[in-house]
């Protein structure tokens, strides 16, 4: 009887898919024996260290310490995912800096660099090629500690088409279908994925932050705008077209100021980073010192009790929650958790949002979901690009064989 000719491609994606198992057993357990992972996967033995050895040989994983699994038997050997061989990158296009971060497969962050920009009404081409300079400082100095970064992911803001890398419109940006996939320069040896900031902020939260003990999330990041990314059963929500989470462009007061997507009244014209900030007094650009600088004087008068700071920050903390207040009736989430610049600020947002949501669906259901703060802040979207590269890594480690 003839071969099929499709054997050797099927019995190749059975191995691919037997790498991934093994992978991400040993990603979640680890350090774990050769014994308990056939127990996890259903696996035998031999084939477990089969796919081990394969994946020793890719530098994915590596031999430990002995580990004691259970009261009886001697030690095995314990599988640990390896530090010092792949990497993810992200990158992260904001309204006012650019950010790198590069994190090992063990998920600890290796590098990270954030450059004060004013990107609004800049040329694209400039603000890419600028990310593309920073991208290869990133691989550069990952390289420098023995990291080879496997791929890359960008967050970028507004309304983005994931499949084609572009920015559909971004309106603090002053962008309207700007190409990103392609950019000439921009990380253009490393397979690429790109991304809404917020998605991958609530992603940060996820796998680097607290989102695993918050079940069903949505986490809020506050800068210049305001988006919400909403996790669901351990993913991303996106909606139909990918646009799911634009929160600071919910109208929060009819009659408020004109905002750059052309309604009127958005939250973020009222609850924003610039919006907090003017109504402080302060000025709404960043300073050259870098991320947090304006935002940390307003800091600094709040705590000293002065009154245009502490009445802008709670004309904030109530339209946040009037907002949230419809997503938590709409989706129902069991956490909302406050990031970005929402974070350092979350002492004197958080009293009058809660105090308004618990008015509104408090009145539905048996109380509001708890708020929680990010320990992330502005850090999240970035830290969550460079995380989804790992996961893709884990998720298909054939690719590195």
């Amino acid at each position: 009887m003839t071969k099929s000719a499709n054997a050797p491609v099927r019995h190749a994606t059975m191995r691919e898919r037997n790498l991934a198992v093994v992978l991400e057993h040993v990603a979640r357990h680890q350090p774990v024996t050769r014994a308990r992972l056939a127990e996890l996967t259903g696996f035998t033995k031999t084939t477990v260290s089969n796919l081990v050895a394969l994946l020793e040989g890719a530098g994915l994983v590596r031999d430990g310490a002995p580990v004691h699994e259970g009261e009886r038997g001697r030690p095995g050997v314990g599988v640990s995912v390896r530090g010092d061989g792949a990497a993810g990158l992200g990158l992260e296009v904001n309204v006012d800096y650019l950010a790198a971060c590069v994190v090992d497969l063990a998920r600890q962050v290796r590098y990270r660099h954030v450059v004060s920009a004013d990107n609004r009404g800049r040329e694209p081409g400039a603000v890419l090629a600028a990310l593309s300079a920073l991208a290869d400082e990133a691989v550069a100095a990952a390289a420098g500690q023995g990291l080879a970064v496997a791929g890359a992911a960008i967050a970028l803001p507004g309304l983005l088409d994931r499949e084609g890398g572009v920015v559909r419109h971004a309106p603090n940006l002053g962008w309207t279908d700007v190409p990103v996939a392609g950019a000439p320069g921009l990380a253009a040896a490393l397979p690429a994925e790109y991304d809404n900031e917020a998605n991958l902020a609530a992603l940060g939260e996820l796998w680097f932050g607290g989102g695993a003990r918050f079940g069903d999330f949505v986490h809020v990041s506050g800068e210049i705008g305001i988006g919400a990314g909403i996790v669901v059963d351990g993913r991303v929500f996106r909606g139909a077209h990918g646009f799911a989470g634009e929160l600071g462009h919910l109208v929060a007061e009819p009659a408020g100021p004109v905002c750059s997507c052309g309604g009127r009244g958005c939250l973020e014209q009222v609850a924003g980073q610039e919006a907090m900030l003017r109504a402080a007094g302060l000025p709404a650009t960043r300073p050259a010192g870098g991320p947090g600088g304006s935002v940390g004087r307003l800091v600094e008068r709040l705590e000293a009790g002065d009154a245009a700071a502490l009445g802008a920050v709670s004309r904030a903390g109530r339209a946040l929650g009037g907002a949230l207040a419809s997503v938590v009736n709409l989706i129902d989430p069991d956490t909302v958790v406050l990031g970005g610049v929402f974070s350092p600020l979350a002492a004197w947002v958080r009293p009058p949002l809660e105090e308004v949501l618990a008015g509104g669906p408090g009145s539905l259901r048996r109380g509001v979901p708890p708020v929680e703060v990010s320990g992330l802040a502005e850090g999240a979207a970035v830290l969550g690009a460079a995380g989804l590269v790992v996961e893709r890594v884990i998720a298909d480690p054939a690719l590195l064989l």
